[in-house]
């Protein structure tokens, strides 16, 4: 999940783009696109200088078995998350199934280090509030790209600060609780970019317009995540 640090970014940058706004006749919804093309360029050298290394140097040096332990511990960490967006949805079969992983991973799986639902029938999946307000019929505003976020737009700000707000961690207070949710943000951030190195390197090597190509694959990615991978019925070609 975004953290707090992410969601505070793209709240800021909404708030200062909405006093420049400027006609977008591309049809791609992208009036910022100046700004967003000079933002994207600031997070592709923080990624080239930092993410991206830190990436490669996790993949190289932790086996297998330990990065996959680290990425079932972090999404049994946000099952809570998507349990609550699952039932937001409608979505009771889903939820149940949520629940399940939750109560199996967490007790039999060693705190959720062990995807022991998965190997039992019960694959996980990702749910959160942006998909949620999709589902209840929210636009998704124009495209944005946030300082060390990526791609995103209003609708998505909104549901980084809905799945905030959704997280039992947010409330939970222990000794050194704020060191927990930098230590936990830094490995989902690790995580995601070790797991997508060789698809991000394949997609920058061969794109001819990166800002386009990546605006285009999020796009894609959150709709086929609102539809839950079903087919678009929608948006079929006129033959």
């Amino acid at each position: 999940m975004k953290r707090n640090i992410s969601t505070l970014a793209a709240a800021c940058l909404a708030a200062s783009l909405g006093a420049c706004a400027t006609s977008d006749p591309s049809g791609q919804n992208d009036p910022y696109e100046k700004t967003n093309r000079e933002i994207f360029a600031f997070d592709q050298g923080v990624d080239h200088a930092v993410a991206r290394p830190v990436a490669v140097f996790y993949n190289h040096a932790v086996p297998d078995f330990a990065r996959d332990g680290v990425h079932n511990f972090l999404s049994n960490l946000d099952a809570p998350v998507i349990l609550a967006n699952d039932l937001l949805q409608g979505e009771t079969t889903r939820a149940g199934r949520t629940l399940g992983r939750l109560v199996i991973n967490t007790t039999f799986g060693l705190g959720g280090v062990l995807d022991v639902a998965a190997k039992h029938g019960a694959p996980g999946h990702d749910e959160d509030f942006g998909q949620t307000l999709a589902v209840w019929g929210a636009d998704e505003g124009p495209y944005l790209v946030l300082p060390l976020a990526g791609p995103s737009n209003p609708r998505d700000v909104v549901g980084m600060a809905g799945d905030i707000g959704m997280d039992p961690f947010t409330y939970a207070r222990w000794h050194n609780y704020l060191i927990y949710n930098v230590v936990r943000s830094g490995f989902e951030i690790v995580d995601l970019r070790a797991r997508n190195v060789d698809n991000l390197d394949a997609i920058e090597r061969t794109s001819v317009d990166l800002y386009a190509t990546t605006r285009s694959l999020y796009r894609q990615h959150r709709d086929a995540e609102i539809r839950n991978g079903a087919p678009d019925t929608e948006n079929l070609p006129n033959l």
